[in-house]
């Protein structure tokens, strides 16, 4: 278990003063900077200290519809994954076969034999 680390309530303070001032221009940059390990360590401050203004937040609208569309598009993408990952697999089971096929026909130059005949990697 690594070491626990405190901070003092000075150093909170300035942290997240330089982030209200602006010479701080995110949570991510302050913990580079500081050499703050915790992803959650300056939100905790933030929440502590009544500073929410200094969380940003993300509000998403959306259209009717506009839901499933993401799902749809989702599910595209996983199918998409699936083929690419059968087709990585089809190649790599011709190429074991090609190995094989040339060994049994007495061909040691099977990268040869691919650039000969036209195989393509």
């Amino acid at each position: 278990m690594g070491e626990v680390i405190r901070y003092s309530e000075a150093f909170k303070q300035q942290v997240l003063r330089e982030l209200e001032e602006g010479k701080l221009q995110s949570i991510e940059q302050a913990r580079r900077v500081y050499g703050i390990r915790g992803g959650g360590t300056i939100r905790y401050w933030i929440e502590k200290y009544g500073k929410r203004h200094l969380l940003k937040k993300v509000v998403r609208v959306e259209k009717p519809g506009e839901e499933s569309e993401l799902k749809q598009l989702r599910r595209r993408v996983r199918d998409l994954e699936k083929a690419l990952a059968d087709a990585h697999l089809d190649l790599k089971v011709g190429e074991a076969y090609l190995r094989i096929a040339c060994r049994a026909a007495g061909i040691e130059d099977v990268e040869g034999f691919k650039k000969k005949h036209g195989g393509r990697r």
